[in-house]
């Protein structure tokens, strides 16, 4: 039988309350989750379990712990709990203005890094939506001597993306500014990327309640058929030649939206350099590059 809190508990027995309690409640993943919330919520690493797990846990730890338990129960993702989340092995703090880093893009990471012949060139980045600032911030930290500019709509996503780069060592070489997709923006750059929202409007009162009543749906929602922002984004790059000459456009898109975005970028002069899929077998990332045959109505 479960104790009613983790008061008087040592901390793998709190631990193994916690894996119990999520469990009970359906959590999918009761183990993984209640390792990942003893560890951050009370400022554990995991040598504090493995050699002093029978150390009984104090009142406000066990207080912290079950508050977070709680919070994990009626929904809330692990990584809004702690408010920080691991991405490319670098830490990212969130808002809930920002979207929570997921795995799926790391693969718009790779196929970014893929598409650069010198990663040591001092390449030009745009990151479209930029968010936490997660993926212009990877890529900085694989191209030494790379710059970049994030693009967002929120300011208080802006302040956190320009936090998350500083904290990890490349505030010197990111900036960070709000504009409404390329309205805002100059330039040539060697790599623009995007993750932008691709949820259809009527399918996110669908999605899972970790992501329908937590992450930003101004982050989710791409209109009537998900497609509104490839359609922007692809009209602002071209129509103010952000892109560089042997520069590489790259969007995440959903599992379903390879065909209708490649059509999309075909008619506004893109050239398809490719199609990454996620460990999961979906189609994930698509390339883009500027078609040489291309001439403006």
């Amino acid at each position: 039988m479960t104790a009613e809190t983790s008061q008087g508990l040592s901390r793998r027995a709190a631990l193994r309350r916690g894996t119990a309690v999520l469990s009970a409640g359906g959590i999918a993943e009761a183990a993984g989750d209640a390792r990942f919330l003893m560890l951050g919520v009370l400022d554990f690493e995991t040598r504090d379990l493995l050699l002093d797990g029978e150390k009984t846990l104090g009142a406000d730890e066990a207080k912290s712990l079950d508050a977070a338990l709680a919070r994990r129960l009626s929904g809330e993702p692990v990584a809004r709990i702690l408010g920080t989340w691991e991405f490319w092995g670098l830490p990212f703090r969130l808002t809930p203005e920002t979207l929570v880093p997921r795995p799926d893009t790391e693969i718009l990471v790779e196929a970014a890094l893929a598409s650069v012949p010198d990663r040591t060139a001092p390449l030009r980045c745009l990151d479209l939506g930029t968010g936490s600032g997660c993926i212009l911030v990877a890529l900085l930290s694989e191209c030494p001597n790379a710059s970049g500019i994030g693009l967002d709509r929120s300011l208080g996503a802006l302040r956190m993306a320009r936090y998350n780069a500083t904290v990890n060592g490349l505030g010197a070489r990111a900036t960070f500014a709000a504009g409404d997709w390329c309205d805002a923006v100059q330039g040539s750059f060697d790599l623009v990327v995007s993750n932008p929202p691709y949820i259809a409007r009527d399918i996110i009162r669908h999605l899972d309640r970790d992501v329908r009543l937590h992450d930003p749906r101004a982050a989710l929602d791409g209109g009537p058929d998900g497609l509104d922002a490839y359609r922007r984004i692809l009209k602002g790059v071209r129509a103010a030649d952000l892109l560089a000459p042997g520069g590489s456009l790259l969007f995440e898109i959903g599992y379903d939206q390879a065909d209708a975005v490649r059509a999309l970028a075909r008619a506004a002069g893109f050239a398809d350099r490719g199609l990454t899929r996620d460990l999961a077998g979906h189609d994930r990332v698509l390339v883009f590059g500027l078609s040489s045959g291309h001439t403006d109505a």
